[in-house]
C-alpha cells in the first residue's frame, strides 16, 4: 500500500468548521469595501521574479531569502510565486494604464507564499487581505486608509491592537541618514551580527528592525531618520496625525519602524499586539510613490496596507471573539426511501426561494432511523425539521417541526407551493 500523501509543512489546509471563520472575514471585509469605494482587483499567483527583485529591492529578506522562484520549463523564464501582492497590483495597473482617467482605489484577497520556518502565525502559504489606493498623493488618503483598518477592527470585534507610525521620508532624505547610518555602525562593527555586517553598506536602514535583543541598545542610540526629514516630509506626517487626532485614534510614533521592503517612502504604520508571540504585527502599510515607476509604469504616488489573515483569526480566537457561523434554516427528515423524489422537489423549491436546507443523505442500509435523522437536524443547528412522513406525503403536505423552540407546534404545509410558506423559514 502506497504511503499517504500529506500536505506541505507550512502549506496547511483549512477545513469546516474552521473555514466558515475564513468566509465570516472575508464577507466582513467586502461589506467594509464596499463602504469606502474599494474596487477587487485579482492578480497571478506566479510573476516574473524581477517583478519582486526590482520592487522589494536585492537585500531585503524577502528577495534574499524566503521567496518560492523557479525557471519556466517552456520558455527559461525566472518566476515566483507571490511573496506579497502590492508589487503586484502596481505591475496590473502599470501594464493596463487603469491610471489612465484617475486614481484607483482596489482590494485583494489570496495566498502568498514564503520559504520560512513556520511557525504560530507565520506560514509558507499564508493569507492576505489588503486595500491599495493608487494616484493619490495627499495625506488624507494615507488616513483614509488607516481609519479603515479601525473600522474593520471595529466590525470583527478585534480588540488590543496599537497602532504604531513613521515617516520614512524621501529618496534624498533617507540617503542622508544612510550615510549617518553607515559611519554610526562602522563606529560599533565589533557589536553587529552576521546579518546586521552583510548590510552595512547595501541596506543599513533594515539593521533598525533587527531582532536581535543583543542590538536592541545599539539600534536605540543609533541617528534617527526623523531628524534628516525636511519641512515636506515633516507637513505630510502632521497632516495624517491631524486626521487621526480628529477622529479620536490613538498611535505612538515609533521612529524605528521601517517595514520589510524598499518600496516605502513618507507614512508608514503598522497595527501590532502583544498576544501572538514573535509575531506581534497584524497589519502593516504605508505610502510608495516611486514604485509604479521603478517596475516600469508612468510614475505615480501611492498608498496601501495588508493583514495577515491567519493572525487575525488567531488574535480573535484568543480574544474570544466567537464569529457568527451560518447554520442551515431547515433539515430534511426523509424517513422512506420513496419519499425522496417529492421531498427533493420540495426542497428545491425553497433553496430557490433563498431557504438553506440541509437533506439527510441515506447511507447503503437506507435512510436511517427517524430518531438518528432528528439527531442530526438538532446537530445541524438548523431551526426547523422538514418531515416526509408517509401519512403527510399522502396529504401532499410536510411537516414542519421547530427544532429550538420545544413550545412552538408541528404544522403541516403544502408541497406544490413551497414559495408560498418559504418565508416562514427565513424569518423565523
Amino acid at each position: 500500500m502506497a504511503q499517504a500523501l500529506k500536505a506541505i509543512k507550512g502549506m496547511n489546509d483549512i477545513l469546516p468548521p474552521d473555514s466558515a471563520r475564513w468566509e465570516w472575514l472575508e464577507d466582513k471585509v467586502r461589506t467594509l469595501m464596499a463602504r469606502y469605494g474599494y474596487a477587487n482587483i485579482r492578480t497571478p499567483i506566479v510573476e516574473p521574479t524581477a517583478l519582486f527583485v526590482r520592487g522589494l529591492g536585492e537585500v531585503t529578506d524577502i528577495v534574499e531569502k524566503e521567496m518560492y522562484s523557479f525557471e519556466d520549463r517552456m520558455n527559461g523564464d525566472q518566476l515566483t510565486l507571490r511573496p506579497e501582492n502590492t508589487a503586484g497590483v502596481v505591475r496590473a495597473v502599470a501594464e493596463h494604464s487603469l491610471l489612465y482617467d484617475g486614481g484607483k482605489r482596489v482590494y485583494y484577497m489570496g495566498p502568498m507564499f514564503r520559504h520560512e520556518r513556520p511557525q504560530r502565525g507565520r506560514y509558507r502559504q499564508f493569507h492576505q487581505i489588503g486595500a491599495e489606493a493608487l494616484g493619490f498623493a495627499g495625506p488624507d488618503v494615507d488616513a483614509e486608509l488607516i481609519l479603515m483598518c479601525r473600522s474593520l477592527w471595529r466590525d470583527i470585534g478585534l480588540s488590543d491592537v496599537r497602532l504604531e507610525l513613521n515617516s520614512l521620508g524621501q529618496p534624498e532624505e533617507r540617503r542622508a541618514h544612510r550615510q549617518a547610518l553607515i559611519a554610526y555602525f562602522e563606529r560599533h562593527r565589533d557589536q553587529l551580527d552576521t546579518d546586521a555586517q552583510r548590510r552595512l553598506h547595501s541596506n543599513p536602514l533594515r539593521i533598525l528592525d533587527t531582532k536581535n535583543p543583543a542590538m536592541q541598545s545599539l539600534v536605540e542610540a543609533a541617528p534617527k531618520l526623523m531628524d534628516f526629514l525636511g519641512e515636506a516630509s515633516l507637513k505630510h506626517l502632521d497632516a495624517v496625525k491631524a486626521v487621526l487626532d480628529a477622529n479620536g485614534l490613538s498611535y505612538r510614533i515609533n521612529p524605528r519602524l521601517v517595514r520589510g521592503m524598499d518600496y516605502y517612502n513618507l507614512t508608514v504604520f503598522e497595527w501590532v499586539t502583544d498576544r501572538l508571540g514573535s509575531q506581534g504585527t497584524v497589519c502593516g502599510g504605508g505610502r510608495y510613490d516611486y514604485l509604479i515607476e521603478q517596475i516600469g509604469g508612468k510614475p505615480a504616488p501611492a498608498v496601501g496596507w495588508a493583514l495577515g489573515v491567519e493572525r487575525v483569526l488567531e488574535l480573535l480566537k484568543e480574544l474570544g471573539v466567537q464569529p457568527d457561523t451560518p447554520a442551515p434554516h431547515a433539515y430534511a427528515v426523509i424517513p422512506q426511501a420513496g419519499a425522496l423524489p417529492r421531498a427533493l422537489q420540495l426542497i428545491e423549491g425553497l433553496r430557490a426561494a433563498g431557504v438553506s436546507v440541509l437533506m439527510h443523505a441515506a447511507g447503503k442500509e437506507g435512510p436511517g432511523s427517524m430518531k438518528s435523522q432528528f439527531k442530526k437536524a438538532d446537530a445541524s443547528g438548523a431551526r426547523f425539521a422538514l418531515v416526509f412522513g408517509e401519512d403527510e406525503l399522502a396529504q401532499g403536505q410536510v411537516a414542519v417541526k421547530a427544532l429550538r423552540d420545544a413550545q412552538q407546534p408541528q404544522v403541516l404545509r403544502p408541497l406544490d407551493d413551497p414559495a408560498a410558506w418559504a418565508a416562514e423559514l427565513l424569518d423565523a
